[in-house]
């Protein structure tokens, strides 16, 4: 009986020093670790403006619609969409005629809003949803096409836009992980930031 008390205590004491361990003192490490090495990252990646109003995260993508903004990848989280508490796909195969009607969709509706010929070549990412539902990411190629649009929608010289795309393109992680991608949160914060020096410091008249 005494050895079976004596285990029961080795075991709760185990169990007691794993906890303070794993569940406190670990924790603490990697929480006050990242608050000192990566301060924004460890803050969720905020995006926020020149009046301190936080826009959103550069890790979850939201729903643009209007012209003046490169809109981000189809999404099937939620009902609507691109619902931060519902991340997930469509779960739909690539023999669903579901799945072929909606790409059909989404490409007349892409070519008809970026002005693109009924034949024009569109990336696939501009079609389909992510796994998640909340991709931030597009291709460079599909920015690519957006950029006239969004040039002209607001009244920016296209080379200008095509260089705010530029500075919002990563490349592969190391040089040789994953594709190159463009940030469409981080892109059109920084369209809106432009935008907003512009209205508070406007150019001198002549």
């Amino acid at each position: 009986m005494k050895n079976i008390f004596a285990e029961f205590g080795r075991s709760f004491m185990a169990t007691l020093f794993f906890a303070v361990i794993l569940c406190g003192l670990y924790p603490l490490l990697v929480f006050g670790l990242a608050h000192l090495l990566f301060p924004r990252q460890a803050n969720g990646s905020l995006l926020v403006d020149g009046s301190g109003t936080v826009r959103g995260s550069a890790l979850i993508a939201q729903d643009f619609t209007a012209p003046g903004y490169f809109h981000p990848r189809p999404s099937a989280a939620g009902a609507y969409g691109y619902d931060a508490a519902n991340s997930g796909g469509s779960n739909l195969g690539p023999t669903s005629q579901a799945l072929a009607a909606q790409i059909a969709q989404r490409l007349a509706a892409y070519r008809a809003e970026n002005g693109l010929p009924a034949n024009a070549v569109v990336p696939a990412d501009a079609v389909t949803a992510s796994g998640s539902g909340l991709d931030p990411d597009i291709s460079p190629q599909n920015a690519a096409l957006q950029a006239p649009r969004v040039a002209k929608a607001r009244g920016l010289p296209e080379q200008q836009v095509r260089e705010l795309v530029r500075q919002n393109t990563r490349r592969r992680q190391w040089g040789i992980f994953g594709e190159p991608r463009v940030n469409v949160m981080t892109l059109n914060f920084a369209l809106d930031e432009l935008a907003r020096h512009f209205a508070l410091d406007p150019p001198p008249q002549k």
